[in-house]
């Protein structure tokens, strides 16, 4: 097994990219392998490591089509859906409280607070 080429940090030459740096230059790794790695030293613990790719062999992302918008739209439609109530939040429900903030904290009755 070959060992990768390993870098410091903001030391890698052109031609190498992180997988954020090619999606921001509208580009995927397409299939490629690590090409090389960025270390980062840190005090306590051990190093940051990002993989890089060669931007050269990287491929452009591939277009959304209209069935991938529409399942997206329903994914993040169902994503605001409160299982209790079954009513829309207007909002993204947070995993940790797994339903809408009224069916989580419900309001105390009026008989409840004269008491």
């Amino acid at each position: 097994m070959a060992a990768l080429p390993v870098f410091r940090w903001r030391l890698a030459p052109d031609g190498y990219a992180t997988y954020r740096q090619l999606r921001a230059r509208g580009l995927r790794p397409g299939g490629q392998p690590v090409a090389a790695q960025l270390e980062r030293p840190r005090r306590r613990r051990g190093p940051l490591i990002a993989y890089l790719y060669r931007v050269d062999l990287a491929k452009p992302v591939r277009p959304m089509t209209p069935a991938r918008w529409a399942a997206l739209a329903k994914a993040n439609a169902a994503r605001r859906i409160c299982p209790a109530c079954r009513a829309d939040a207007g909002y993204v429900i947070p995993l940790s409280l797994g339903m809408c903030a009224p069916c989580t904290f419900p309001e105390p009755s009026q008989d409840l607070r004269r008491g």
